[in-house]
């Protein structure tokens, strides 16, 4: 399955805390894509994801939006 979560315009640690519950609810085979632009939350998320040992990508487009792709 496939989550989607689009944090933009929300502040830190909303992001954060929105991805920890999808994060708990995604299997093995899940993908989780989290969109953000909340400066906080970019440097916060991917510091949490590594280190609870998710494998990630992240992209920047030229608007500073930072999407982060999360497989299980």
């Amino acid at each position: 399955m496939i989550y989607k979560y689009d944090g933009r315009g929300e502040k830190c640690p909303v992001p954060l805390v929105n991805l920890r519950l999808l994060l708990k609810k995604m299997h093995d085979g899940d993908m989780c894509i989290i969109t953000i632009d909340d400066r906080g939350s970019i440097n916060d998320i991917p510091t949490l994801l590594d280190k609870q040992g998710y494998h990630y990508q992240k992209q920047t487009d030229d608007n500073g939006v930072v999407e982060i792709s999360v497989n299980t």
